[in-house]
């Protein structure tokens, strides 16, 4: 398998899976939330966005805990969507839910960073000419902070990659199903000559770490650049 062995390829690719599933998931929501805490007035704002950022203060393993409480087969929302077949604790599925959840609020933020940074006179500009709200956001709003939704997303991605503690905490570490990159490092430090597989797997994380935070920027900076240029 050349440089990895099939174990470390394995978990590594579980974990770009992981990742991609996680951050493609939580787009569409972190679009929206950050929308509705930049743009609205509602009763509870402040709360929403206290939720949004507790994975960032909380520990990780309690974000762990706390998605075992709900989402394991006998949570309120776990038992129910056991009954659908759908079952995220020790699961791949669950791992990809941890990373999402831990991954959120950096897309949140960068996209309400994007979106506040908007004038709104131009949406309400599009408003006054009969377009839809809804119009309006994709016509205006979207194309103007795409550089903070790519940005966003690639900043989860590359979160995703790296969680660990509420990962291993609601799906365990059990190679081949949820032996997420993060945690094969962990297991093969437990063992007696695991330091190898361990630093290779720890080169190619920082190797993806790095490589998508150069990538956040490239691509924010030509997709601001089109858009001025648009």
């Amino acid at each position: 398998m050349g440089w990895l062995g099939p174990e470390e390829w394995q978990a590594v690719a579980l974990s770009l899976k992981v990742s991609f599933w996680a951050t493609l998931v939580g787009l569409p929501i972190g679009i929206f939330t950050a929308y509705a805490l930049a743009r609205w007035r509602f009763p509870g704002k402040q709360v929403v966005n206290g939720l949004v950022h507790l994975p960032l203060i909380l520990p990780p393993v309690v974000t762990g805990y706390l998605l075992l409480l709900t989402f394991g087969t006998t949570g309120p929302v776990g038992g129910v969507l056991e009954k659908v077949g759908i079952v995220f604790a020790f699961r791949w599925t669950g791992a990809a839910l941890a990373a999402g959840v831990m991954a959120f609020p950096l897309m949140v933020r960068a996209i309400r960073l994007s979106i506040e940074a908007v004038d709104p006179k131009l949406e309400e500009a599009a408003a006054t000419l009969g377009a839809s709200r809804a119009w309006v956001f994709v016509t205006v709003t979207l194309p103007l902070i795409l550089p903070g939704v790519l940005a966003g997303a690639i900043l989860a991605f590359a979160k995703a990659m790296g969680e660990f503690g509420a990962t291993i905490t609601f799906v365990s570490n059990i190679p081949g199903q949820t032996q997420t990159l993060p945690s094969a490092v962990y297991a093969f430090l437990q063992v007696p000559g695991g330091e190898g597989p361990a630093m290779r797997l720890v080169i190619v994380s920082v190797v993806i770490a790095l490589g998508a935070l150069l990538l956040s920027e490239v691509v924010a900076r030509r997709a601001a650049a089109r858009v001025a240029g648009g």
